[in-house]
């Protein structure tokens, strides 16, 4: 059964095809069409929708030329400088060290154009864009996208960069409510001071804080290397899996409690604790739910924030991306790796095991962070030495002081987390974390990891071949060389790297990448669990968020690191923070071993130049391009493999 157009669209379609030809006559269609099903009586009425098209279709093809220059310098100003005036706004909001109670929460989710999607409409940009340019949905970037040329891909990113017309009171809604899913994370910081392990002991001072989740896993593997560590970690899975499910203590959470925590025992100076933290973390992924669901109605073609995240954002299908996380899972070097650590640890693995991915005999803390402090006094020696730092690792003096230059180094409240330009006249920012007065190996690994982005960002951002494909393809590829440069971090304080350092790295990435791919599956089918239960509770919530961990942990990794009792796989507060991203640290592994591989024998400074320089493409096109196959766990696999000889 064949469907007609409405007589308005036909009367427009008849027009203008009369007006330019009907070697134009499919353009026209098709553009019409999607002016007709945006346009609303705020825009006109019918005459006037005729009226438009045949006033703005541009059929010349110098003339499109021009038409395409024009919106990717109107898109490059409009959105470069309302992102960096919302950048900005954030700052006090992100760092520490000058709060502003109340007013710094309204900074950051202060918008100058809240409407904004609804006025690229009303005053006819977003029209002129959806009449004279497709808009390809993701099969089509995936099918044709390889044999595009520059202008093409260009094309495609300016018509994608015009979406539905979503309210400006539900986008000022769901700012607000993702501005305080962040800020609960990023100010969630468990008192450790009063911790004590099962034999009574205390392993902190007494007013020690550590960022949930982040900072409590960075210290359960520096146990590995402490006499009697094991009681540490052991202790601290605990106070993960009180975070997880919501009873640590509210006065132990709030500091006015100085008693001994027993976070297994949940009991304070020996007394059950009564009032707890309870269901706040849930409540905040019920809300972000929420708000995805009055966004969903806006995106007739991507009807669940699944759909816009992988669809959308990631431009990788969603099977795709769950294929990748369960080959990578069931791959049996696993098994192999398990057995190296054991060995190593001299027991049988326990659940807190899956953070141990130094295969070799680590440093202690302290060394490290005396390791750290010779080379850099504090963040900001560490931003004066960059240019410096960029020269040793092959960038030559100009790309060395270009770049080097060009990051701002900030202490934020959170663990770390990089913020690109997308002006090029602007910084990149690296924010990471620090010791009261030096960076520490914790906050030097972290912003190494925010370098790899930062270089990343200023790199596609001033050498990507035109302004429309700047960046890069999605998350998981600036994730890819966050985790490279994060790799190098230990040779640029003056420790020595191995012979067979690149399969080391496999091995240790292979493990690293496991350990996110548990949690990146938990998130996933916890959101399709959401949208077959819109109505869910926190409460509800938090039951099945537990449940999925356990499930995903005995299909995948209780083989290998025995029965989990914390749930340890719902750990991630990117879970609230950022729903659905975990998938891209996962992906961003995989990529990084792939660019990692294909770098062997290569100028570290010159491939990474040239593969952030691509351009925004698809994923697996830009792979294509930047090592000659697609997004792949078979090379991290089997290199893994190749590695057991060398390390067991």
């Amino acid at each position: 059964m064949t469907t007609t157009a409405p007589p308005t669209i036909d009367q427009a379609i008849h027009t203008l095809t009369e007006m330019h030809g009907k070697a134009h006559s499919e353009r026209i269609t098709n553009g019409i069409k999607r002016v007709a099903a945006a346009w609303t009586e705020v825009d006109g009425d019918e005459d006037a929708m005729v009226a438009f098209c045949k006033a703005y279709f541009v059929s010349d093809d110098n003339e499109l030329g021009r038409l395409r220059d024009r919106f990717e310098i109107c898109l490059e100003q409009v959105s470069g400088h309302l992102y960096e005036m919302r950048r900005y706004l954030r700052r006090w909001s992100d760092l520490r060290g000058d709060d502003f109670a109340g007013v710094d929460d309204v900074m950051a989710t202060f918008d100058p154009a809240p409407d904004l999607p609804e006025q690229l409409y009303k005053q006819k940009l977003a029209f002129i864009v959806l009449l004279n340019f497709d808009r390809p949905h993701l099969r089509q970037l995936l099918d044709d996208g390889e044999h595009w040329t520059d202008e093409q891909w260009t094309d495609a990113r300016i018509a994608l960069a015009f979406g539905p017309r979503v309210p400006a009171e539900i986008n000022d809604l769901a700012r607000q409510v993702r501005h305080e899913a962040r800020t609960w994370v990023s100010d969630f910081h468990i008192p450790v001071g009063s911790m004590i392990d099962e034999a009574g002991k205390t392993w902190f001072d007494e007013d020690r804080k550590l960022l949930a989740h982040w900072l409590i896993r960075e210290q359960i593997k520096a146990g590995y290397n402490e006499e009697g560590g094991i009681a540490r970690q052991r202790a601290l899975m605990w106070v993960m899996a009180r975070h997880i499910d919501g009873t640590i203590p509210t006065d132990v959470l709030t500091g006015e409690s100085t008693g001994a925590w027993d976070p297994q025992t949940n009991t304070v100076n020996g007394k059950e604790a009564t009032e707890l933290i309870g269901l706040t973390r849930y409540e905040h992924l019920i809300e972000n739910f929420h708000v995805e669901q009055k966004l969903d109605e806006y995106y007739v073609d991507h009807p669940t924030a699944i759909a816009r995240k992988f669809e959308l954002a990631r431009e990788i299908p969603e099977d795709d991306v769950e294929a990748l996380l369960v080959e990578l899972l069931s791959a049996s070097v696993r098994g192999d790796l398990a057995n190296i650590l054991s060995s190593r640890l001299g027991r049988s693995l326990e659940p807190h095991d899956i953070y141990c991915e130094q295969l070799a005999e680590d440093r202690a803390d302290d060394e490290m962070n005396a390791l750290v402090k010779a080379r850099f006094a504090d963040h900001k020696d560490f931003e004066a030495q960059l240019p410096a730092l960029l020269r040793e690792l092959g960038y030559d003096d100009h790309d060395a002081d270009f770049l080097g230059t060009r990051v701002q180094v900030e202490i934020c409240k959170g663990a770390g987390h990089a913020m690109r330009p997308l002006l090029t006249e602007y910084n990149a920012w690296l924010r990471t974390s620090s010791l009261s007065d030096e960076l520490g190996w914790d906050g030097f690994s972290t912003a190494m990891h925010e370098l790899g982005h930062n270089l990343e960002q200023l790199i596609s951002s001033n050498w990507a071949p035109r302004p429309a494909l700047r960046n890069v393809p999605n998350t998981a590829c600036t994730e890819a060389f966050a985790f490279l440069y994060q790799s190098l971090a230990r040779k640029v304080i003056g420790l020595e790297v191995s012979g067979n350092e690149f399969l080391s790295d496999a091995a240790q990435t292979m493990l690293m990448a496991c350990q996110i791919a548990g949690p990146s599956l938990v998130e996933l089918y916890l959101w399709r669990w959401l949208y077959q239960h819109p109505q869910a509770t926190p409460e509800q919530a938090r039951a099945q968020t537990i449940s999925i961990a356990n499930d995903v942990w005995s299909k995948f990794f209780e083989e290998h690191y025995g029965p989990d009792d914390y749930a340890i796989l719902a750990a991630y507060q990117h879970m609230i923070m950022t729903p659905l991203y975990l998938c891209d640290y996962t992906i961003g592994h995989i990529i990084s071993h792939q660019v990692r591989s294909h770098m062997q024998g290569k100028d570290l400074a010159a491939e990474t130049k040239r593969i952030c320089s691509i351009g925004r493409v698809t994923p697996d096109l830009w792979m294509k391009r930047a090592v000659g196959s697609p997004i792949s766990v078979t090379p991290l696999i089997e290199d893994a493999q190749r590695a057991i000889p060398h390390i067991s």
